[in-house]
């Protein structure tokens, strides 16, 4: 850990020994300085982190002794991982678009909303994502790296120990077995688009399957191989080598179009066991909607808004329920009725309305036909609407767009109106069809104007 970030992650206390934590501080300061000289530095920051997080460290134990670890810590409590603040939230601050990593984090949103151990998913907390899992010894917090950076060659030992420019802790494997700093039970979890190297398959086996034995003569080659490439690693809680093996697992997800692939699977199997039978472009719209919150909760900051970065089952559950009953309503209502609800939702007037419902209509009749436009042209028009309204949606969600809902529905109009304009030259207006497939998208719950709550 650099000087900076062992300033930053120390927490000053208030009151009377706010100038005894000064002093503290400043001497853990200067002990880093000094070790950094002599090649120390990890016991000094160590104990400056873990004063950061509330931990006692006995002081005659934290001194090292032939054959065991630089550090020992002996912890008066620990925090949990959804109450203490996270070292590091460098990751919100430099996310930019959906990404790989959010996927990979909708995909146990999906599992969350299935399995009723999953109770709690971080976003960009203690680590890239986080899992809290309710278990028959208390809830145990799994830290979930996802790398994917796409290398030309298989993980092994030395990529996994690998320090960026030389700097102690910055390996994935240091990284990883640093969360073990909290309250609950450590597992880990490695996420790559290549797959490992014979050397460490066990680990994509399941934790506690045969041949991941901490006896087998192949899982203690590998712990001898990682404590010689890092050599005194150890968590906050003491633990090492032989833990972080026993509690990690390795996962290959190939690229983000095969992720989100199985997670529209996931979903519709879900649909499909608890009887709210979904159609495939109906469980594409609630992927987006799970994305967007995934978003959402990856952007913001663990200060002032933490509420937004943990994502629980019980409330995802609850949108399930309502979202899924609302899309099986809909085949049963009359055609444009869910239209005209979400335009007065919007705050739109009744004659605006009525024009919808009849750009909504002539739109319905004219697909029906080929003699409007050509096939392929129609089914390009259609998905464009669809993808420029889901762009609007999810900038209008996240708060980019700041309008109220009849502006909102103003500015979708804009924008087919641009399309429109965007038209080959000579070829016929299509500012109605565009419009008309808009009011059809959002008459199947596919798109509101309203801004979510």
């Amino acid at each position: 850990m650099c000087l900076e970030a062992a300033a930053k992650s120390y927490q000053y206390p208030i009151g009377a020994a706010f100038g005894a934590a000064i002093s503290e501080f400043e001497e853990a300061l200067q002990s880093i300085v000094a070790a950094s000289l002599t090649g120390g530095e990890t016991q000094a920051t160590d104990r400056l982190r873990a004063r950061a997080l509330g931990i006692e460290i006995d002081k005659k134990s934290a001194e090292p002794t032939a054959g065991s670890s630089p550090m020992v810590v002996v912890p008066s409590v620990f925090p949990s991982v959804d109450d203490v603040c996270p070292l590091d939230q460098g990751g919100s601050i430099a996310r930019t678009g959906f990404t790989y990593q959010d996927e990979v984090a909708v995909s146990f949103v999906v599992e969350m909303l299935q399995n009723p151990a999953l109770l709690r998913v971080h976003c960009e907390t203690h680590d890239d994502v986080l899992l809290v899992w309710a278990t028959k010894d208390g809830n145990a917090a799994e830290y979930a790296q996802v790398k994917a950076a796409e290398l030309d060659q298989l993980w092994t030992v030395a990529g996994l120990c690998r320090r960026d420019s030389g700097k102690l802790g910055c390996s994935i494997y240091e990284r990883s077995l640093n969360r073990d700093a909290h309250q609950e039970l450590s597992l880990f979890r490695i996420i790559t688009l290549r797959p490992v190297s014979g050397d460490l398959d066990f680990l994509t086996y399941p934790r506690g399957a045969p041949g991941r034995e901490c006896d087998n003569p192949h899982v203690l080659e590998v712990k001898a191989e990682i404590e010689h490439r890092c050599p005194g690693a150890t968590s906050p809680k003491g633990n090492g080598a032989a833990f972080w093996l026993e509690q990690c697992k390795w996962e290959v997800c190939h690229d983000r179009a095969a992720l989100a692939r199985a997670n529209v699977l996931a979903l519709l199997r879900l649909a499909s066991r608890e009887e709210r039978l979904l159609l495939p472009e109906q469980a594409d719209i609630l992927l987006e909607e799970l994305r967007l919150r995934v978003r959402i909760a990856g952007d913001a900051l663990w200060e002032p808004d933490r509420a937004k970065k943990i994502l629980h089952r019980g409330v995802l559950r609850e949108w399930w329920e309502w979202r899924t009953e609302e899309l099986r309503s809909d085949a049963g209502s009359s055609a444009g009725r869910r239209l005209v609800d979400k335009l007065r939702d919007a705050g739109v007037g009744d004659e605006t309305i009525a024009l919808a419902v009849d750009l909504r209509r002539d739109y319905a009749a004219a697909v029906r036909t080929s003699r409007y436009m050509d096939d392929n042209d129609g089914i390009r028009l259609q998905g464009r609407v669809k993808s420029e309204l889901m762009t609007l949606r999810t900038r209008y969600a996240a708060g980019q767009i700041i309008a109220d809902a009849v502006g909102f529905h103003a500015l979708c109009l804009n924008r087919l109106e641009a399309i429109n304009q965007d038209r080959p030259p000579g070829s016929d207006d299509r500012a109605a069809f565009l419009q008309g497939c808009m009011y059809d998208i959002a008459d199947r719950c596919l798109h509101r104007f309203a801004r979510p709550i």
